[in-house]
């Protein structure tokens, strides 16, 4: 699976700290939209999917995620908390099938390599509890967008 990790490296000092997020030439295509995102614990978002390629860059910028990500062909799974104790960034190719669980209350942020196109959105869905993935979540009666309740 070609899920790329990027360690964020914390400067600190007696301000608080400084961490680099992204540099374009690390990245295989560029950002072309940043998102954001608050969830409360126990939301699922996802599991999404682009046929057109977008890809993200996930990073939790308060609180912790699970980051669950699927190759729909081979039905191998990657799962990571990223957050507060693991500072990760994750750019995860958009066909695969991607979300994320709130472990806690969060805030999310996911920069992508397209901008949304409201008339023809490139959004397909994957059950957050297809057999596939149902295991690796830690609730079994998350809160769900309607959209993603209809997946």
């Amino acid at each position: 699976m070609e899920v790329q990790r990027f360690p964020l490296t914390r400067h600190e000092d007696g301000r608080g700290w400084f961490a680099e997020l992204a540099r374009e030439s690390a990245l295989p295509k560029p950002i072309r939209q940043a998102n954001l995102s608050r969830s409360q614990r126990g939301v699922i978002r996802g599991l999404h999917y682009h046929e057109r390629g977008q890809d993200d860059l996930f990073v939790c910028l308060s609180g912790t995620v699970r980051v669950v990500v699927l190759d729909r062909d081979s039905g191998e799974v990657f799962t990571e908390d990223i957050g507060d104790d693991n500072p990760v960034a994750l750019y995860v190719p958009g066909t695969y099938a991607h979300g994320y669980e709130a472990l806690t209350d969060c805030l999310f942020m996911y920069l992508v390599t397209e901008e949304y196109d409201a008339r023809d959105p490139d959004e397909h869905g994957v059950p957050w509890d297809d057999e596939r993935v149902r295991h690796v979540w830690s609730t079994r009666s998350p809160i769900l967008s309607a959209r993603d309740a209809s997946s």
